[in-house]
């Protein structure tokens, strides 16, 4: 019988971190560098523009990988809810079988008993 620990909010939760660490460590970095960097401002600025395009485009990577996952997680569990799902009806009409055919059996016997009576 399969585990079914997939939490669609731990997914979110996930990315959520993984961006904000990104996002936080991107501004920390660029800050650092534009306080101690021995260039002329215009430079800097256009340094500081350089690297807040990369972050963008990381972080853009980072959250289109991220839905990428977690699309493939939540199609993979719709699957197995769907093939769990059928195989409980499966079962279900198994033991509905069952039951009508002790119900067909009890009154054959009863027929019988009323006959005999």
């Amino acid at each position: 019988m399969k585990n079914y620990d997939f939490e669609p909010m731990e997914a979110a939760n996930t990315a959520k971190h993984l961006l904000t660490g990104v996002l936080v460590g991107g501004l920390i970095g660029a800050t650092t560098m534009w306080l101690f960097a021995p260039r002329s401002g215009e430079e800097t600025r256009n340094d500081l523009f350089d690297k807040a395009s990369d972050l963008r485009d990381r972080t853009t990577e980072t959250v289109k990988d991220t839905v990428s996952q977690v699309k493939s997680k939540a199609g993979s569990l719709r699957g197995d809810v769907k093939g769990k799902a059928e195989d409980l009806k499966s079962i279900g009409q198994d033991l509905l079988v069952e039951q009508l055919d002790r119900a067909a059996e009890a009154l054959e016997a009863a027929k019988k008993a009323v006959k005999e009576y």
